[in-house]
């Protein structure tokens, strides 16, 4: 039985990467390992805003940048303006999605992607598996969103 799953997203500076999600995003820094203390690098650490964690290394072995993590949020419009006020810097902001959800798009210094994803009535209201056709005609597959 699977109970959770958490992103790990490539960054190349650790140091650089804690500052974006902590004072940029407004996450919580959980913890940090370091192989060697004396060194910023290679580091594998966990991030959370909400309950909801995150982890980032810079180890090499864990991959390359340029990764994607969804996080399901309750107003992604709320969210935004948490994010302008905090100078974050939105690729895409607040779009209804012809699929059936609202969502934002942002690139942490190292090009991985975040989205901000909240899904509308029609999703969150259908039981997961079962097909249902977004507003433009689309059909999709209803998740269970938690």
């Amino acid at each position: 039985m699977i109970l959770l799953s958490i992103p790990l997203l490539h960054v190349r500076n650790a140091v650089a990467a804690q500052s974006f999600y902590c004072r940029t995003l407004g996450f919580h820094l959980e913890f940090s390992h370091r192989v060697d203390p004396e060194k910023e690098d290679p580091c594998y650490m966990g991030v959370s805003r909400d309950d909801v964690w995150l982890h980032l290394s810079s180890s090499p072995e864990d991959g390359v940048s340029g990764g994607v993590a969804n996080f399901i949020v309750d107003n992604v419009d709320e969210l935004f303006t948490d994010f302008e006020k905090r100078g974050v810097a939105v690729q895409t902001p607040p779009t209804d999605q012809a699929w059936g959800s609202r969502e934002m798009y942002l690139r942490d210094p190292d090009g991985n992607s975040l989205r901000f994803i909240q899904p509308n009535s029609l999703m969150s209201a259908s039981e997961p598996g079962t097909q249902v056709t977004a507003q433009s005609g689309t059909k999709i597959q209803a998740a269970e969103w938690g």
